[in-house]
């Protein structure tokens, strides 16, 4: 059952979001750029400064957040990903989430701008999360942060780099991550599930759309190797993998493989809380005047400090 605030939102979103596959990425970015709407809640942090990070593959941007407040050294991290399709979207999109993330969770947030594609193709996305990640518990002195207490969070394609981030940090023996914040992941190229058939137009995200993101982020070429750097349910194992908050809007083409993904976590022994809201569509938790998120985004935030204390009584 969709309210009807939501289904007027719905309505002018599918009005006037533009018709990203039709467009080149530069044309996109710039139409996504022009739909911007000024950030109203920029008291929420002390400081919010931006970085040059070298990945050794390039140089690039990210954005730290610092809540009020003393730190005294112990304050989680939270390095956090946005969502667009890979193709745009980027620092400012996502400041007025990030903001309020670092408040309600009383952490330091890293924002990354990652590199985009067409431009950069998978995995150099992942491969930029993965960077800063590292860069970030390096300096947990100079931050303020708990190294033992490290979440990866994104949203949407963002989800998508914070799994993949998972998995490589696993992989490589990276820095420990306490968490990880999935908000309705993009999580396979195959675009053809039962929700793709039921919600994949009509719902703002559109099949047609997802079906161009994957094309720009993966080339020609098709899937990196190994392929869970890109499309992380195809990973050989997801043992080891850090806890789990996985939001999935109902209406959404990523619905069921969201939940397959959540599913095939808790089935490998990941402790996965999985949240679903029927009535709403994707992208609605980074949408701050959308008042049928704002419970979604208080219980996210509950969800989010719960993560942190269990780790916190692990090392007890």
């Amino acid at each position: 059952m969709i309210d009807d605030e939501v289904s007027r939102i719905l309505e002018l979103l599918n009005e006037s979001f533009p018709p990203v596959h039709t467009m080149s990425a530069a044309d996109a970015r710039a139409a996504i750029a022009a739909r911007r709407t000024p950030v109203t809640n920029l008291g929420d942090v002390r400081s919010a400064d931006d970085v040059r990070i070298d990945t050794g593959t390039g140089v690039i941007g990210a954005r730290v957040y610092q809540p009020h407040g003393e730190s005294g050294g112990s304050r989680p991290l939270v390095v956090f990903l946005h969502g667009g399709g890979f193709v745009f979207c980027d620092l400012e999109t996502h400041d007025g989430f990030c903001r309020a993330l670092a408040r309600n969770v009383d952490a330091v947030v890293v924002s990354v701008d990652y590199r985009l594609a067409p431009e950069h193709r998978a995995p150099t996305a992942a491969e930029d999360a993965y960077a800063v990640l590292c860069w970030a518990v390096e300096r947990h002195g100079d931050l303020g942060i708990d190294p033992a207490r490290v979440l990866v969070a994104g949203d949407s394609a963002g989800g998508n780099l914070a799994a993949v981030t998972c998995l490589i940090a696993r992989e490589r023996r990276g820095p420990a991550i306490a968490g990880q914040a999935l908000l309705y992941p993009v999580l396979d190229p195959g675009c053809d599930t039962d929700s793709y058939r039921t919600h994949g137009i009509g719902f703002f995200n559109t099949s047609v759309a997802m079906e161009w993101y994957w094309a720009q982020y993966l080339g020609p070429e098709g899937l990196p190797e190994p392929a869970q750097l890109a499309a992380p349910g195809r990973a050989a194992s997801l043992s080891g993998l850090p806890p789990a908050v996985v939001a999935v809007a109902g209406a959404d083409p990523l619905r069921c493989e969201v939940q397959e993904y959540a599913a095939a976590l808790a089935a490998a022994g990941v402790p996965v809380v999985q949240r679903t809201y029927p009535g709403l569509f994707h992208g609605f938790l980074t949408i701050l005047t959308l008042a049928a998120g704002e419970s979604a985004r208080q219980l996210l935030w509950s969800d989010l400090r719960a993560l942190l204390t269990r780790t916190t009584e692990a090392a007890a």
